[in-house]
């Protein structure tokens, strides 16, 4: 390894790579609810100097109501559509980190989406992770109507892991690692 490499942080070198691989020019985030793409990604993109976008809130924002109030009204088909529309605009922005609602991969035009933007990584994690960080969340649809939501998570993510395989670029295991671990564990792999 050349000096000038052993004098540089990991995050300088993955900033560096990143400019100089145009393909590379997004980062998008897939995995179940409670997965921690809203947490990987915003700490993902202030350590490489991106954008960063939640496809949700980005809804939300765009809407002025909750994901909540968009499935009661509009049901999941609606909230879907509103879902590709905001991912086909924040695909397109370049230097980003892109956190997808864990749904974002049910239409194959979105998984189409996805992976022309750049490096997908799919956060990986098991049902009982999913369940402790959404133990507490009032703000999931698919879980509040639930009456049993160890079921509930076990099914979504039986039908939606080959889908996040289908578009990752990267596969990294959650369970059981700090937030900077992740961080560190993604830089080093792009």
């Amino acid at each position: 390894m050349p000096l000038l490499w052993r004098k540089l942080s990991t995050n300088q070198i993955a900033c560096f790579v990143l400019t100089m691989q145009s393909k590379l020019n997004n980062i998008v985030l897939v995995g179940p609810m409670g997965s921690g793409k809203t947490t990987v990604g915003k700490k993902l993109s202030q350590s490489l100097g991106l954008n960063f976008f939640d496809s949700d809130h980005e809804i939300v924002n765009k809407t002025g109501v909750s994901v909540d109030h968009i499935f009661d009204v509009e049901g999941e088909n609606g909230f879907r559509v509103r879902e590709s529309e905001i991912l086909n605009k924040l695909c397109l922005m370049p230097d980003t980190v892109i956190a997808t609602g864990g749904g974002s991969v049910l239409l194959s035009e979105n998984r189409d989406l996805i992976k022309k933007a750049g490096l997908v990584v799919y956060l990986l994690s098991s049902v009982d992770q999913i369940l402790r960080r959404t133990s507490k969340s009032k703000t999931r649809p698919l879980l509040e109507k639930s009456t049993d939501r160890r079921k509930t998570i076990s099914d979504i993510v039986m039908a939606r892991d080959p889908l996040y395989k289908e578009v990752a670029s990267l596969v990294i295991d959650t369970n059981g690692k700090k937030l900077n671990e992740l961080i560190d564990e993604i830089i080093s792999e792009i």
